[in-house]
């Protein structure tokens, strides 16, 4: 977790930050819930502060707690409150026919992810015709970024200096999840030299996953196109197939984007060159 803006911040102001970044934590659990010795590892905070932070969130209906696991889970209030917003994802609204149109394209499953802080958000899932999906994660799952192919894809997308400071702001949320930060950055700069992040091996056993970034305004990606399959349906002779389709998504994203946003100043940097060119390589 991030330190405060500021260290002579009101204690009133540094708790709300604390509860908003507990509450981010407790996210990352979705259904599974997370457990209180992993919070406080990943926050970095106190025991008894997080206990108490979390006291009074259960109190306001923000947090859960499951009675027989004692894992902590996102509450019904949150979830009331993300109503009120039922449009705050606009990139996924211009995206998902693209979305729709490659997954019947590569017939297996797409995902649309994008960057949140230090993390990674699922927005959007398409499936394929394909008779076996690959359902690897949900929407709203939020994952320290590098984790995943999208991850990686999204820090691919920073500058480097940028990118090495998230990984190690998220050294103690990665170690909870078994990943180290050196691994990541390997992963990160094999992505920026090529443009893809491909997992061989993906999240459930015998899966592959490889994604792409959508290029936005500046270089910094907009999202990242994942796709997810049997690992036999990204073999050598179909996986060029597959990211020459999800690269020209990810350019025709893009472009919708720039069409409804065209105050934003879109870079055709090094990324943006690489898909227009088509190039596949891996």
């Amino acid at each position: 977790m991030s330190a405060p803006a500021a260290d002579d911040a009101p204690a009133g102001a540094q708790t709300v930050r604390r509860a908003v970044a507990l509450l981010r934590l407790v996210a990352c659990g979705q259904e599974r819930g997370v457990r209180l010795i992993d919070l406080v590892r990943m926050s970095g905070l106190n025991r008894p502060t997080v206990h108490r932070l979390l006291k009074a969130l259960i109190q306001e209906g923000a947090v859960e707690q499951d009675p027989e696991t004692r894992r902590y889970l996102i509450g019904q209030e949150v979830t009331l409150l993300g109503l009120a917003r039922t449009r705050r994802f606009p990139l996924l609204t211009l995206a998902d026919p693209y979305l729709i149109e490659l997954a019947q394209q590569v017939g297996d499953t797409v995902f649309l992810s994008i960057r949140h802080g230090h993390d990674s958000i699922c927005i959007g899932r398409r499936t394929g015709h394909h008779p076996i999906q690959v359902l690897s994660i949900e929407v709203g799952v939020r994952r320290p970024l590098g984790v995943g192919v999208s991850g990686v894809a999204l820090l691919a997308s920073l500058p480097e200096q940028e990118s090495d400071a998230l990984v190690a702001d998220n050294a103690a949320r990665l170690a909870v999840l078994g990943e180290q930060p050196q691994d990541i950055l390997a992963r990160v700069a094999a992505a920026r030299a090529t443009g893809i992040a491909h997992a061989p091996a993906g999240l459930m056993p015998g899966t592959s996953a490889v994604s792409v970034p959508v290029p936005g305004p500046g270089g910094t990606a907009l999202g990242a196109v994942t796709v997810t399959a049997m690992a036999n349906r990204l073999t050598a002779d179909r996986y060029g197939e597959v990211v020459r389709l999800m690269r020209q998504t990810a350019l025709a994203i893009a472009r919708r984007h720039q069409e409804r946003y065209p105050g934003h100043a879109w870079s055709r940097d090094a990324l943006a060159d690489d898909l227009l060119a088509g190039n596949t390589e891996s």
